[in-house]
C-alpha cells in the first residue's frame, strides 16, 4: 500500500514524462526535416510545451534543452523565433545548473542579429535578459564588461516602444546593480541617449496603453542613475535646453533636477557656468511658465547638489562661487522694481537661497540690505509694494532652517531695520502694500525670538487698528485677523496683555451703543470685535480670556441691556462656533470650551423660554429659528471632538435637563417656573430640543445615552405633533440621528416598529400628515446611510407618496434629502454611520423604480416623478451615471419641459457634466437639447436662465459636424439674453455666444 501511495502522488509527473516521450518521439522528425518553416514549426510547438511545463523539468533535462536551443541559434532565420521562445522557457527554470545563463546570453549575443528580427521576438531577448538578471545576477557578473558590450549590441538600433520600455528598466538595473562597464560607458550612453528627448505620440485606440511619459521617465532614469554619464549627459542636457522645442526644454531641465540627486562637485564643475547660463536665459526670456518653474527647480537642485559635497581641506568650495556668480548678473535688476527682469532675478536667488542653510546665509547677508536700502530709496506705494513682496520670500526661506545658536541667524543683525520697514508698510494709505505688510509681520513673528517685547506691543496695536477698518478695506481686515491668530498662537502673553483688553472695552463701548439702538456702530465696529475676539482664540490661555467675553456679551441680550435683533446674537454664536473649530485639536481647550459654553447657551435659552405675563421681545430673539439654528452649530462643533469619557460626562447633565427638567448644572439656574419641553402646554420650550438634537447626536458612538427608551418615545411623540413644524423637525431629526447610531438589536428593531407605526397613523388622514411625512424622510434617510435592511421599505413608501396630491411634490424633494449631506445631523463629523458609495447603492436599487412608476403615474403627478429623478441623478458620481446615461437621457430630457424651476435647475445642472464627459451620447439628442436650452434661457428664474446658458457653452463640446447646422439659430438666439437685466446673466451670455461664434473656426 505505500508503494502503491507513491505511485499515485507520482501519477502527475509519471504521466508528464510519458507525454513528454511520446512528444518528442513525434515531433523529431519535425525537429531533423530540411525544410526550415517545418523545423521551425516543430520547435515551436516543443518552445510551447516548455512554456507551460517548465517548472517540472529536472536538471538533467534542462541540460539537454539548452544545448539543443544553443545550437539551433545557428540554423535558418525562420527558426530563430521558435528557438528564443524555448530559451524564455528554459530562462524561467528552477532547476538551471550554474553557467548555462551565460552560455545562452553568449549563443545570442553570437549567433543572434537581434535588431533584424520582429517586435515579438526582440522582446523575447529581453525577456530573456531580465529573467536571467533576476535570478543569475552573480553568474552575469562574472561575464565583466563582456554582458554590457553584448547587450549593447542587442539594444543598439531599437525603435519599438514597448522593446524600449524593458531595455531601459535593463539598463537601469546594470547600473545600479553595479555590474561592470567597463570601458563601454559611453557606448551605453550613446544607446540610450539617442532616444532623448523621448518624442513619442501613441496612436489612437493603442491596445499597449504605452504613453509619452512612461517612456521620458524610464529614460531619465536611466540617465540619471550614475555620475558616469555626466560628461557626456550634461552638454547634451545644455544643447537641448538651448534649443527652441519646448518640450526638449522642459525635459531636459527635469532630467538635470533628477541628475543632481546623484551628482557631485566634481561632475559638475566643468559646466557650471554654462549651466547658470542657460537657466538663467530660459527664467528671463520664457514666455512659458512651466520652462520658468522647471528652470527653478534646476537651479534649486544645483545649488543644493553644491551644498551637500564633501570637500578635501585643499579643495575649492564651487558653491560660493556659483552663487557669486548668480548674485552678480541678478542684483542690479533688483534696484530696478519697475522693470520686468526684477521678479525673475529674485525668483533665481530664492530658488538658490532654498536649497541648503549655507546658501541661504549667503545669499540672504547680501540681498537683504540692497532691498532695505531700496524700500527707503523709492516712494512709490507699488514699488515699495513690490520690493517688499521680494523681501517677504527671502524671509520666508528662514523658517526652513533651524540654527542651534541665536547669534548665527542673519536676520537678527537687520531684526530692527525690518520692523521699521514692515510698520511703514502697514501705516502706507496703499491697501496693497498694507496686505504684504501684514503678510511679512506674520513671517517676521514666526522666527524664533526676533521679536522683542517691544516690537509685539507695536504690532500687536497695528493689527488691532487694521482689525477695525471699514468695508473697502475688507481684505486687509481678513489678513489682520488671520495674522493676529496665527501670532496669537506664538505669543499669547502679548495678546493678552495689549490686545484683549482693548476689544473688551471695544465690546463694552458697543454694548452701550446697542443700547442706544445706535444701528451704524451695531453693524461696524461691534460685529469687527467679535471676529477679532474669535480670530485671536489660537491659544488655550487666550481662550480662557475670549470665552467668558463672548459668553458675557450674550448675557446681556438676554438681561435685555440691549437693544439687539436676530442678526447681533447670530454674529455672536458664529464667532463661538469659530473658537470652538479653533479649540478642536487642543483636548484640553475642547473640554474647556464644552464644559464654559454649552451649560451657558442652554441656560440662556432655558431661561429666555420661560412662560411670562408680558412676554419680552428681547429674550424671545433667543428662541427666532436662525438663532437657534447658529447655537446648533456651536453646541454640535464644541462636541463631535470630545473624547468618548468626557462626552459621558456632560451626556449625564444634559439628557436629564430635557427628560427631568435637572437644571441643576446650569450658571444662574433660578428659573420662574420648570423646564418640561416635552409637555403638551410648553410651546417655547419646545423649540430646544433642537440644542438637545445638536448635542446627542454629535456624541461619539459608544457613548451610552442616559434614559434613551424614554428619549426615543418622547422624540417620537413629539415629531409627529403639529403645533410647532420646527420642533416637531428637530424633534425627528434628532430621533433619526440617535436611529443611524444605535447597534443593530433588539432594542433597534423596536425603536423602528414605532417609528413606523407612527408614521402610518399619521400619513392616514389628520393634520399631523406633513409631520408625520418628515418624520419618515429623516429615518428613511438615517437607515440609507448604514444600508439598514428596512431603508428599502420605507424608500418603497416615499415613492408611494409621489402620487399623493397633497404630500407628492414634498415626497419628490425628499430625494433632494436622501442623497445630500447634512450640515447639523447624520455627518460624518458628528459621528454618525455613513456608508461608503451609499448614493450609488440607492441609485441601483431605487432609479429602476422610479422610472417604472413614471411611466404608470397618471399625467398630473408626472413631474414629482421627474424632480425625484432628477434630485438623484444630479447627486450622483458622474462616473456611475454615464453607463445609464442612454436609458436615462430621455427623461432628463422631459424633465427639462417640466414647470417646476427647481427640476429645471437641477436636471441642467446634471446635464451639463454629462455634455463635457460624454459627449458622443448627447449628441444624438442634440436638436432637444438645442431647443431646450434656448426655451430655458429665457426662463423667469435668474438660476435657471444662467444654467441653460452654461449649458448651451458646454453644447459647444459636441463634434463640430453635429453642431454646424444649428450654429446660425443659436447665435441670433443668443442675442436676447445679451441684453438681460442680470450681469451674470449676461456674462454667460457673452461666453456662450462666443464659444457659438468660434465653431468651425480654424484652431478651435
Amino acid at each position: 500500500s505505500y508503494i502503491l501511495a507513491i505511485l499515485l502522488c507520482s501519477l502527475p509527473v509519471i504521466k508528464f514524462w510519458f507525454f513528454m516521450f511520446s512528444f518528442i518521439l513525434g515531433t523529431w522528425s519535425s525537429l531533423e526535416n530540411p525544410e526550415p518553416r517545418t523545423r521551425a514549426r516543430g520547435i515551436q510547438l516543443l518552445s510551447q510545451v516548455l512554456l507551460h511545463c517548465h517548472t517540472l523539468l529536472l536538471e538533467k533535462e534542462v541540460v539537454h534543452l539548452i544545448l539543443f536551443y544553443e545550437n539551433r541559434l545557428k540554423d535558418h532565420h525562420l527558426v530563430i523565433p521558435s528557438v528564443l521562445q524555448g530559451l524564455k522557457a528554459l530562462s524561467l527554470c528552477v532547476a538551471l545548473p550554474p553557467g548555462l545563463a551565460v552560455s545562452v546570453l553568449k549563443a545570442i549575443f553570437q549567433e543572434v542579429h537581434v535588431q533584424s528580427l520582429p517586435q515579438v521576438d526582440r522582446h523575447t531577448v529581453y525577456n530573456i535578459i531580465t529573467n536571467f538578471m533576476r535570478t543569475r545576477e552573480e553568474e552575469l557578473k562574472s561575464l565583466g564588461a563582456d554582458f554590457t558590450f553584448g547587450f549593447i549590441q542587442v539594444m543598439d538600433g531599437e525603435k519599438d516602444p514597448r522593446n524600449l520600455l524593458v531595455a531601459f528598466r535593463i539598463v537601469h538595473d546594470l547600473i545600479s546593480r553595479d555590474y561592470s562597464l567597463g570601458p563601454f560607458v559611453e557606448e551605453l550612453f550613446e544607446v540610450t541617449s539617442c532616444y532623448f528627448p523621448i518624442d513619442f505620440t501613441p496612436p489612437p485606440n493603442d491596445p499597449h496603453g504605452i504613453q509619452r511619459e512612461d517612456l521620458i521617465l524610464s529614460l531619465r532614469a536611466v540617465l540619471a542613475s550614475t555620475p558616469r554619464f555626466a560628461e557626456f549627459l550634461l552638454p547634451l542636457l545644455i544643447e537641448k535646453v538651448d534649443s527652441e522645442v519646448l518640450s526638449a526644454k522642459l525635459d531636459s531641465l527635469q532630467t538635470l533636477n533628477a541628475c543632481c540627486a546623484v551628482y557631485g562637485q566634481k561632475e559638475l564643475k566643468d559646466f557650471l557656468p554654462s549651466l547658470w547660463a542657460s537657466i538663467r536665459r530660459e527664467v528671463f526670456q520664457t514666455a512659458s511658465e512651466r520652462v520658468e518653474a522647471e528652470g527653478l527647480a534646476a537651479l534649486h537642485s544645483l545649488t543644493a547638489c553644491l551644498s551637500r559635497s564633501v570637500l578635501r581641506a585643499d579643495a575649492e568650495d564651487l558653491l560660493d562661487s556659483f552663487l557669486s556668480n548668480i548674485l552678480q548678473d541678478c542684483r542690479h535688476h533688483l534696484c530696478e522694481p519697475d522693470m520686468k527682469l526684477v521678479w525673475p532675478s529674485a525668483k533665481l536667488l530664492q530658488a538658490a537661497a532654498g536649497a541648503s542653510a549655507r546658501a541661504c546665509d549667503y545669499i540672504t547677508s547680501n540681498v537683504l540690505p540692497l532691498l532695505l536700502e531700496q524700500f527707503h530709496k523709492h516712494s512709490q506705494s507699488s514699488q515699495r509694494r513690490t520690493i517688499l513682496e521680494m523681501l517677504l520670500g527671502f524671509l520666508k526661506l528662514q523658517q526652513k532652517w533651524s540654527y542651534e545658536d541665536k547669534d548665527q541667524r542673519p536676520l537678527n543683525g537687520f531684526k530692527d531695520q525690518l520692523c521699521s520697514l514692515v510698520f511703514m508698510a502697514l501705516t502706507d494709505p496703499s491697501t496693497q502694500l498694507q496686505l504684504v505688510g501684514i503678510r511679512t509681520l506674520t513671517v517676521l513673528g514666526a522666527q524664533p525670538d526676533l521679536l522683542s517685547s517691544e516690537d509685539l506691543e507695536l504690532a500687536v496695536g497695528h493689527l488691532y487698528r487694521l482689525s477695525f477698518l471699514e468695508e473697502d478695506s475688507q481684505s486687509c481686515r481678513v489678513a489682520a485677523l488671520e495674522a493676529s491668530g496665527a501670532l496669537a498662537a506664538l505669543y499669547p502673553v502679548a495678546f493678552s496683555s495689549h490686545l484683549i483688553p482693548k476689544l473688551a472695552e471695544e465690546l463694552r463701548v458697543g454694548e452701550s451703543n446697542l443700547t442706544k439702538g445706535d444701528e451704524h456702530i451695531q453693524c461696524s465696529r461691534h460685529l469687527c470685535c467679535l471676529q477679532a475676539l474669535s480670530a485671536i482664540s489660537t491659544h488655550p490661555s487666550i481662550v480662557k480670556e475670549t470665552l467668558p467675553l463672548l459668553l458675557q456679551h450674550l448675557w446681556q441680550v438676554n438681561r435685555g441691556n440691549m437693544v439687539a435683533q436676530s442678526s447681533d446674537v447670530i454674529a455672536v454664536c458664529q464667532s463661538l462656533k469659530q473658537v470652538a473649530e479653533k479649540c478642536q485639536q487642543d483636548p484640553e481647550s475642547c473640554w474647556y470650551f464644552h464644559q464654559t459654553a454649552i451649560p451657558c447657551l442652554l441656560a440662556l435659552a432655558v431661561q429666555a423660554s420661560m412662560p411670562e405675563k408680558e412676554p419680552s421681545v428681547l429674550k424671545k430673539v433667543l428662541l427666532e429659528d436662525e438663532v437657534l439654528a447658529a447655537m446648533v452649530s456651536v453646541i454640535g462643533t464644541a462636541t463631535t471632538h470630545l473624547s468618548p469619557e468626557l462626552a459621558a460626562q456632560s451626556v449625564t447633565h444634559i439628557v436629564p435637563l430635557f427628560l427631568d427638567g435637572n437644571v441643576s448644572f446650569l450658571p444662574e439656574n433660578s428659573f420662574p417656573s420648570r423646564f418640561q419641553p416635552f409637555q403638551d402646554d410648553a410651546s417655547g420650550q419646545r423649540r430646544l430640543i433642537a440644542l438637545l438634537m445638536a448635542f446627542v447626536c454629535s456624541l461619539p458612538r459608544n457613548v451610552e445615552i442616559p434614559q434613551l427608551n424614554q428619549l426615543m418615545r418622547e422624540l417620537l411623540e413629539l415629531s409627529c405633533c403639529h403645533s410647532c413644524p420646527f420642533s416637531s423637525t428637530a424633534a425627528a431629526k434628532c430621533f433619526a440621528g440617535l436611529l443611524n447610531k444605535h447597534p443593530a438589536g433588539q432594542q433597534l428593531d423596536e425603536f423602528l416598529q414605532l417609528a413606523v407605526d407612527k408614521v402610518e397613523a399619521g400619513l392616514g388622514s389628520g393634520p399631523c400628515r406633513s409631520q408625520a411625512f418628515t418624520l419618515l424622510l429623516w429615518v428613511t434617510k438615517a437607515l440609507v446611510l448604514r444600508y439598514h435592511p428596512l431603508s428599502s421599505c420605507l424608500t418603497a413608501r416615499l415613492m408611494d407618496l409621489l402620487n399623493d396630491p397633497e404630500l407628492g411634490p414634498a415626497a419628490a424633494d425628499g430625494f433632494s434629502l436622501l442623497m445630500s449631506d447634512c450640515t447639523d445631523v447624520l455627518t460624518r463629523a458628528g459621528h454618525a454611520e455613513v456608508r461608503i458609495m451609499f448614493r450609488q447603492r440607492f441609485f441601483t436599487d431605487n432609479v429602476p423604480a422610479l422610472v417604472q412608476g413614471f411611466h404608470a403615474a397618471p399625467q398630473d403627478v408626472k413631474p414629482n416623478y421627474l424632480k425625484g429623478l432628477s434630485h438623484v441623478l444630479n447627486r450622483l458620481p458622474k462616473p456611475v451615471l454615464l453607463p445609464e446615461l442612454p436609458t436615462l437621457l430621455s427623461l432628463l430630457l422631459e424633465a427639462l419641459s417640466c414647470p417646476d424651476c427647481v427640476v429645471q435647475l437641477s436636471t441642467l445642472s446634471c446635464l451639463q457634466p454629462l455634455l463635457l464627459e460624454a459627449p458622443q451620447v448627447m449628441s444624438l439628442h442634440v436638436d432637444t437639447l438645442v431647443t431646450k436650452f434656448l426655451n430655458l434661457s429665457s426662463s423667469p428664474s435668474m438660476a435657471v436662465r444662467i444654467a441653460a446658458l452654461q449649458c448651451m457653452h458646454a453644447l459647444t463640446r459636441l463634434p463640430t459636424p453635429v453642431l454646424l447646422p444649428y450654429k446660425p439659430q443659436v447665435i441670433r438666439a443668443l442675442a436676447k439674453p445679451l441684453d438681460d437685466k442680470k450681469r451674470l446673466v449676461r456674462k454667460e451670455a457673452v461666453s456662450a455666444r462666443g464659444e457659438w461664434f468660434l465653431l468651425g473656426s480654424p484652431g478651435s
